[in-house]
C-alpha cells in the first residue's frame, strides 16, 4: 500500500489544501508533503493526527475494499407496490450513499408511482418501453419510448402510465430520493 498516495487521495477527495491538513494537525506544509510523496515517513502519532485531520479512523484507511463497479440482475433491489401497479429495481445496491441512484422503474397499464415531495435534487429518466405522463406540479408532460426527461425537484412529482402497455423507465435520481 502507497500510504503517502492514499493520504493524498483522500485530502484531495474532501477538497483540502495540504496547508489545511498541517494545520489541523499541527505539522508543517512541507511535511505532509513529503508524506504524500513517500519522502517522509510519519512518526505513529503524526500519521493519527494526519488521519484525524482527515476524519478517518486508522481501521477505515487500512481496510482494504475494492469497491464494486459491475452489477448483476441478483444484486438487484426490487420493490413492488401491487395496489399502485408499479415495480422499482434498485440497479446499484446501497446507492444511497452514493450521489445518484439509478433504478428501473416499471409501472402497468394506469399504474402510478407514488408521489415523490419536493427536495434539492434532480431526476432524469429515459422511456425504454412504453409513455408516460410526468406529473410536476400542476403540470402534465406526455413522455413516450425513446424519450428522456430531466428535471430540479422543486415540485412534488409522480409518473403515471396511461398506455395499454408496461412502461420501463430508466430513473436516476441526484441524491438518492426513492
Amino acid at each position: 500500500m502507497n500510504i503517502g498516495e492514499k493520504i493524498k487521495n483522500i485530502r484531495i477527495a474532501q477538497g483540502l489544501t495540504q496547508e489545511e491538513v498541517a494545520q489541523r494537525c499541527e505539522l508543517t506544509k512541507g511535511f505532509i508533503s513529503q508524506v504524500e510523496r513517500d519522502i517522509a515517513s510519519p512518526s505513529i502519532t503524526s500519521f493519527i493526527d494526519i488521519l484525524d485531520a482527515l476524519g478517518i479512523s486508522p481501521s477505515d484507511f487500512f481496510e482494504d475494499r475494492e469497491e464494486k463497479k459491475v452489477f448483476k440482475d441478483e444484486d438487484f433491489f426490487e420493490f413492488v407496490e401491487e395496489k399502485k401497479g408499479y415495480r422499482i429495481n434498485w440497479l446499484v445496491p446501497n446507492s444511497q450513499k452514493n450521489l445518484m441512484e439509478p433504478t428501473l422503474l416499471e409501472v402497468e397499464p394506469d399504474g402510478t408511482t407514488e408521489i415523490i415531495n419536493p427536495y434539492d435534487g434532480e431526476e432524469f429518466g429515459f422511456v425504454l418501453e412504453g409513455k408516460l405522463e410526468l406529473v410536476i406540479g400542476d403540470e402534465v408532460y406526455k413522455v413516450n419510448k425513446g424519450d428522456s426527461f430531466y428535471f430540479k425537484a422543486k415540485e412534488s412529482h409522480f409518473l403515471k402510465n396511461p398506455g395499454k402497455e408496461l412502461l420501463k423507465v430508466l430513473w436516476i435520481s441526484s441524491p438518492p430520493s426513492f
